[in-house]
């Protein structure tokens, strides 16, 4: 379930009438240090002549989803920067306190693949090209504010009244966008001729994704994973998404000041989907999956 990388994200403030995202996924080869070979590659296809993205994946990276402040300006590592960078994160991972007594990080989030800090990028936002999301509006801050003092001061005596990931419904890593989790941060694509379906290892969210024009659900019905349909554009998978519900968990800038220290990761992907909020119904999403490449054995996201 190996490494898929967001090649470009870009989010825009939650108050807008409509809000949308842009995501571009490349399902790319990466070898060892996560590093895509050069080799020019022909995917291989299904028997409808569709490309095929069918396999185990993951969205698991050291990348930080936006850039830490004291690499501003600098879009990419040298490769001893992104060594230095990865082993730094995995003692980080790999460290826990004796007080520590939830679970063995070391233990419980290991996988059988390394992380690595996908393609040297310093964050996974491209655009805007400081690497950062677009601030809340004052008004969405507000609103973030207002919620989240509902959360600290409101009833806890009912399940209704607990959130999404604490209730195990959603992590917030289903999207949008579609990001890694904290662990289990691998994916299964299955394929037909009519539907690409995105099966996640949390919670076990399922994404399916008609690609044989089937038009929209009316905007009367609403999902938590929103309805999405999709489409080629040669080699590529477009998948618009519309249809949220107010409770889904979206994945905006942070609303408050960032750690600055890259030592750390400031906003990593493993821990985006935590500082998740709720959306407007009115959000949709767009995004592009490209499959570059297969790494031997199992083939990364």
């Amino acid at each position: 379930m190996r490494q898929r990388i967001f090649g470009a994200l870009m989010a825009a403030a939650l108050v807008i009438a409509a809000l949308s995202i842009i995501s571009v996924i490349s399902l790319a080869s990466v070898s060892a240090g996560g590093r895509a070979p050069a080799a020019t590659w022909t995917p291989p296809r299904t028997p409808e002549g569709q490309p095929d993205l069918r396999g185990y994946w993951t969205n698991a990276t050291f990348t930080p989803l936006e850039r830490p402040a004291d690499l501003a300006g600098k879009e990419f590592l040298t490769e001893a920067e992104a060594a230095a960078y990865e082993k730094k994160r995995l003692l980080l991972e790999e460290s826990q306190a004796k007080d520590d007594i939830h679970y063995d990080n070391a233990i419980w989030q290991k996988e059988s693949y390394d992380k690595v800090v996908s393609r040297r990028r310093t964050s996974l936002v491209v655009d805007p090209p400081d690497g950062k999301l677009p601030p809340l509006t004052p008004a969405a801050q507000q609103r973030l504010a207002a919620r989240a003092e509902a959360v600290r001061g409101g009833p806890s005596d009912s399940a209704a009244s607990r959130s999404l990931g604490e209730r195990c419904i959603s992590w917030g890593n289903e999207g949008p966008p579609m990001l890694g989790s904290t662990y289990n941060n691998n994916l299964q694509v299955m394929q037909t001729g009519r539907y690409v379906v995105i099966r996640h290892e949390m919670i076990h969210g399922v994404r399916m994704i008609p690609v044989d024009g089937t038009p929209h659900l009316g905007p009367q019905l609403r999902q938590l994973l929103g309805d999405s349909r999709g489409r080629w554009d040669g080699d590529t998978l477009v998948v618009d998404t519309t249809n949220f519900t107010d409770a889904t968990p979206f994945r905006g800038p942070r609303p408050r000041p960032a750690r600055t220290s890259s030592a750390v990761g400031t906003c990593t992907s493993s821990n985006a989907s935590r500082a998740a909020t709720p959306t407007r119904s009115s959000i949709s999403s767009l995004w592009r999956i490209l499959r570059r490449g297969q790494s031997p054995g199992r083939p990364r996201w």
